[in-house]
């Protein structure tokens, strides 16, 4: 194990109930092992930034093709290595998942990054993406109110953090197209505050406003399937 790995163990694969990013965590993992109990078996599928691997190992099991890549992180199922620089041939891969991991580099890493994903994506190839909107609707309130956003995380740990749209934009100039987009946790005034606070216990209410506030560009991450 390497960098926060280190300091905080496997923490993807033993969840703090009162960690903030909880409920959406969760939905999000629910999301992406619906989306891959609906894809072949035979596919070759690449988890990029996979952490500790959790969906890699999970899905292994199951008997697809599938790996992971990690920049702090090695194991039976998980290279370390370099999202900007993998070790995998051109054109290798029907799927790619990049899930919690743009935000991490910096604004000059991020295109490479992406670059990289199209170079490693089969024609026609899926790529899935989970990544933190700066831009969510409590932060433009309090960029409103106070000429403050409210961040996706401290900025060390953050540092491309960018409204949605900068990645859509993002996304385009590397060659994608958004094929669906999906957005979690609409940052309503109060009930975002309530949430972070007591994420186990207000698991209901997160559900209940993802149902009533589908809006992505309001919500505080979006999960986006592009092809290119």
């Amino acid at each position: 194990m390497y960098g926060e790995y280190v300091e905080r163990g496997e923490y993807h694969r033993k969840l703090d109930s009162n960690w903030s990013y909880y409920p959406t965590y969760l939905a999000k993992m629910r999301f992406i092992r619906e989306y891959l109990s609906r894809v072949p078996s035979n596919y070759k599928i690449l988890d990029l930034g996979c952490g500790e691997g959790i969906i890699v190992e999970e899905f292994n099991k199951l008997g697809y093709n599938i790996i992971g890549l990690d920049h702090n992180y090695s194991s039976e199922f998980v290279i370390k290595g370099d999202i900007k620089r993998t070790p995998f041939p051109d054109h290798n891969f029907d799927l790619i998942l990049c899930l919690d991991v743009i935000e991490h580099l910096s604004y000059e890493n991020q295109g490479p990054a992406i670059a990289e994903v199209g170079r490693l994506l089969k024609d026609k190839g899926v790529a899935i993406f989970a990544i933190p909107n700066l831009a969510h609707l409590y932060s433009r309130l309090r960029f409103l109110l106070k000429g403050q956003l409210d961040r996706t995380a401290r900025l060390e740990k953050h540092p491309g953090d960018r409204p949605i749209k900068e990645y859509l934009q993002l996304l385009n100039e590397e060659g994608f197209t958004v094929i669906q987009r999906e957005g979690l946790f609409p940052t309503l005034p109060v009930i975002y505050q309530l949430i972070q606070r007591y994420p186990s216990r207000m698991l209901w209410l997160y559900g209940l406003i993802n149902k009533l506030f589908p809006f992505s560009g309001f919500c505080f991450l979006n999960i986006i399937i592009a092809q290119r």
